[in-house]
């Protein structure tokens, strides 16, 4: 069964069902500092999300709009536009959701055993960042800087590292903060394939595990309304939500896609965001506090 094993299952992959009593229901961390308005903010400081990169996701709760990010994962990425492009993920159940942890769906038998005709895919656990790549630091701990590569939020590691490898680039894998778009797999490390996983809530446990591949820009909402499993492993045996149609955001007529547009995190807005929301967390602090404003049209 593709599925995503709990904190146990970093050293011994452990039944899934163990991992639906661990993530039961903790209290919320305090609310983290408020976004800028977005009628506040000018013009400069939006980044317009391209719909190349933009995977819109109907569902029976909602729109759901998801940032891809092909520098960071370009085998998933390709995957996911590819079944996209040909209605694979049409009419597919949200066949396995946790509550205080993601949203499971990409199998089209519903029962977490189903997947597309296509090979699995070789992990991407990490990626390699060069200097020219857009990254914003929200924190710099000892030997590692947190932030934002577009709306991912990511870790990495420091600049200074660039000088001492052969290709120039340095590790950097995404976080695991609410909203992250994440590949399910088997035991293997090599066996994602069709199904994949949006989060509910952060869960660190998942970091260089899982391959990341997007972010949700738009309708985390929906993903934390999406029927929550009734069965064994988080599934869902009673009438699950459906993603009713899947497309990328180019194929859809002009005057019906959507745009999106992010908080530019190259803004003097995305400092003073930063800056806030560490004053009001303190030393509990973590990137995934941060929200990045988000404006949608159509």
């Amino acid at each position: 069964m593709k599925t995503i094993t709990g904190l146990a299952a970093l050293l011994a992959l452990i039944p899934a069902s163990a991992l639906a009593q661990d993530v039961g229901g903790p209290p919320p961390p305090p609310a983290p500092a408020a976004a800028p308005a977005a009628a506040a903010m000018a013009a400069s400081e939006w980044r317009a999300v391209p719909a190349e990169n933009l995977l819109v996701i109907d569902t029976t709760r909602g729109r759901i709009l998801v940032e891809l990010t092909p520098e960071v994962a370009p085998l998933h990425v390709e995957r996911i536009k590819l079944l996209a492009r040909r209605g694979f993920y049409d009419n597919t159940p949200w066949h396995r959701v946790i509550d205080w942890f993601m949203a499971q769906t990409g199998d089209p038998l519903g029962n977490g055993e189903g997947q597309s005709p296509y090979p699995d895919l070789k992990a991407e656990f990490t990626f390699r960042r060069d200097p020219t790549m857009p990254f914003a630091s929200a924190a710099e701990p000892t030997g590692a800087r947190v932030g934002f590569f577009h709306s991912l939020p990511v870790q990495t590691q420091p600049d200074s590292a660039f000088a001492l490898t052969g290709d120039g680039k340095v590790h950097g894998w995404g976080l695991y903060c609410p909203g992250v778009a994440g590949m399910a797999r088997d035991e293997g490390n090599d066996t994602a394939n069709s199904q994949f996983f949006l989060m509910r809530q952060a869960y660190p446990a998942l970091d260089k595990r899982y391959t990341v591949w997007g972010m949700t820009v738009s309708g985390l909402d929906v993903v934390r309304t999406l029927r929550v499993g009734d069965g064994d492993n988080g599934m869902v045996t009673a009438d699950p939500d459906r993603m009713t149609r899947v497309r990328v955001a180019a194929d859809i007529p002009e005057v019906e896609r959507p745009g999106v547009q992010v908080l530019a995190t190259d803004s003097p807005r995305f400092r003073t965001l930063v800056d806030e929301t560490r004053a009001a967390r303190g030393a509990d602090f973590s990137v995934c506090d941060v929200t990045l404003p988000v404006q949608v049209v159509n």
